[in-house]
């Protein structure tokens, strides 16, 4: 998805009385500035590792169309997914699920490339367990998956039921992964899952009241566990373009997601804002609008555009040791 002119000028209608500090010009130019934060994030196709605010230098990968990184919590280390057969239908990608350091070092794969493997993470627990979901290969669903650094094609295992659609967001420091699933039993809905090494999943439903009114999506559990952020669509009809990102509390324990206020798109212009993500000390969470980047400040409310190159198009940013 490429964005132009009249794109760039409604992203910055968009966000006019949000705070923003910072807009580039479309010659390239931005006042953004470092600000201190480091991150992973797409452009142009290649993945970057970089300072939010500084110009790019070299991408980390390039030559492939490689997308959505996660960085590890501890050991430096990014999981993303290289598209390796393209499609005007995005479900019909076939992908595979990669593994680099933060250096450039350490490049595998941990799938083969024959798959639908999408939006991956790390698990918390202290394990770097690569997390991803990956789709049904004969109907509309996928189902989560799993396997490790160092792994190989073939050695991934599924971690839910492929009978049934669930698509894995985030996960917890217990091990649980919070996910939105067509339960055959509970039936739709959040929940905390809890994989088995044998046996079935435990499936704990979320409390949230916004749920009953539209989808919550590519939700980010805070390092802390206390909040979540997320995009949030009105109606159960896809809609990207358009959707409104949110701040919430958490309880883990209490399984609840509630509290939740807006803070970019509360207007729901048609514009794709997107994977918002925490950053580790919690005080800013980064995301994409209209091929740019920006980070909002949760202390003063303000949000400042990253991004440096207005003629690029930025994605899927997130956080130095911050798993989504």
């Amino acid at each position: 998805m490429q964005f132009g002119k009249s794109t760039y000028m409604a992203v910055a209608t968009a966000v006019v009385g949000l705070g923003i500090l910072a807009l580039g010009d479309e010659t390239g130019s931005s006042s953004a500035g470092s600000n201190g934060y480091r991150g992973s994030y797409y452009v142009n196709g290649e993945i970057h590792v970089n300072t939010y605010g500084a110009p790019e230098g070299k991408p980390l990968t390039s030559g492939h169309w490689d997308f959505k990184p996660s960085w590890s919590k501890t050991g430096d280390m990014l999981v993303f997914f290289r598209r390796v057969k393209n499609d005007a239908d995005v479900s019909k990608w076939k992908t595979a699920i990669c593994v680099i350091n933060v250096d450039g070092s350490g490049f595998h794969q941990l799938t083969d490339g024959t798959h639908t493997d999408f939006n991956q993470t790390w698990s918390r627990d202290g394990k770097n367990t690569p997390v991803w979901n990956r789709k049904h290969p004969t109907k509309n669903s996928y189902f989560v998956m799993s396997s490790k650094v160092g792994g190989k094609p073939g050695e991934e295992v599924a971690l839910t039921d492929a009978s049934h659609h669930t698509w894995g967001y985030t996960c917890l420091r217990d091990g649980r992964i919070l996910v939105r699933s067509n339960h055959p039993e509970q039936g739709w809905g959040y929940y905390l899952l809890t994989p088995e090494a044998t046996g079935k999943p435990r499936f704990e439903k979320i409390v949230c009241e916004m749920a009953d009114h539209g989808v919550l999506d590519r939700v980010s559990v805070s390092p802390s566990e206390t909040k979540v952020c997320f995009e949030f669509q009105s109606g159960f009809k896809r809609q990207v373009p358009g959707r409104t990102l949110y701040v919430a509390d958490f309880d883990g324990e209490k399984r609840t997601i509630s509290n939740a206020r807006p803070f970019a798109n509360e207007a729901g212009d048609p514009i794709w804002f997107a994977y918002p993500r925490w950053s580790a000390d919690e005080r800013v969470i980064v995301y994409h609008a209209g091929g740019k980047l920006f980070l909002y400040s949760l202390t003063d409310r303000e949000t400042r555009q990253v991004s440096t190159n207005g003629r690029a198009d930025y994605r899927y940013p997130h956080m130095e040791r911050a798993p989504k």
